[in-house]
């Protein structure tokens, strides 16, 4: 069997097996329970985890979005994983490493890329060594708007529950690479902006990958499979994440929807895993474009 084969294999295992036909506590540490949870006190502290590859011309809007519309009702750290061969991705922090933002504290972590290509590798990493009461495992393509990050700081607040999820974002359509709103001048701040009206209503019906707003109790008790050896292996290629769906099995919660405001999302015809630009990414994006019937 191929290593591929092997591969998927164990992510049927660990998704349909694990926990149901074989008990959970052979393979994970047992997750904080509701009424263990510890509830914030004071001031909210919330932690944004995301990850770049090539994705700098999308991570832009994220980063942009908290230098335009920073939390003031919490204090955010924001932890981006990339790799240092990533010069458009090294080029963008250092852009952003310059501006002092109210109540935002940059936290630019490097990984090999071995190590990046296996998204749970960094999350597990960021559960362990985080203080915050609560953290968003995010996509680099998310855009936390006007008054988004302390909607979520206020849902969260009174939620005794290990893991939440937007009930809800704005979606656009699936946008190829010359599109205007991704090749815009810098405005004043140095930074870029979205034209709203652009966006449409998508509801989120589960807390998929991009979505997870874990309690830190849980994300410090358990990490983000960290017990399991297949999702902390360094791999050569960007690995499908499987271990999104793990997580939810192993933390044993479901996730509550919570109401977010201003939480915006471009959808882009061309994956950052291949170069802009290049033939090969060009080529993907006109079949995503073709395919592309789900609108989501």
């Amino acid at each position: 069997m191929s290593s591929d084969g092997f591969i998927w294999l164990q992510n049927q295992f660990y998704n349909r097996v694990m926990g149901s036909v074989l008990p959970l506590s052979w393979f994970a540490p047992r997750a904080p329970r509701p009424e263990e949870l510890s509830m914030p006190e004071g001031r909210l502290s919330l932690q944004v985890v995301s990850h770049s590859w090539q994705y700098a011309h999308l991570s832009q809007f994220q980063l942009s979005s908290v230098v335009n519309h920073p939390p003031r009702e919490c204090d955010l750290t924001y932890t981006l994983f990339h790799a240092a061969e990533d010069t458009g991705m090294r080029r963008l922090i250092d852009r952003f490493d310059k501006i002092d933002v109210p109540n935002v504290s940059w936290d630019w972590q490097v990984l090999p890329k071995a190590e990046l290509f296996r998204r749970a590798i960094g999350r597990h990493r960021a559960s362990l060594a985080s203080k915050a009461h609560w953290i968003w495992f995010a996509d680099c393509d998310l855009i936390f708007h006007q008054g988004c990050l302390d909607s979520v700081a206020r849902a969260v607040a009174t939620q005794r529950t290990g893991l939440c999820y937007p009930d809800h974002e704005g979606i656009t359509d699936l946008l190829p690479a010359d599109h205007p709103m991704l090749n815009q001048q810098l405005g004043a701040e140095g930074t870029v902006d979205i034209d709203t009206s652009l966006f449409r209503h998508n509801p989120i019906s589960k807390p998929k990958g991009a979505f997870q707003i874990v309690h830190g109790d849980v994300a410090r008790s358990v990490g983000y499979c960290g017990s399991i050896a297949l999702y902390q292996k360094p791999t050569d290629v960007w690995r499908k994440t499987f271990e999104d769906t793990v997580f939810r099995r192993v933390i044993e919660y479901e996730g509550v929807p919570i109401e977010v405001e201003n939480l915006y999302r471009i959808r882009h015809a061309e994956k950052g895993r291949y170069a802009s630009g290049s033939r090969w990414g060009r080529l993907r994006g006109r079949i995503r474009q073709a395919t592309d019937r789900s609108g989501a």
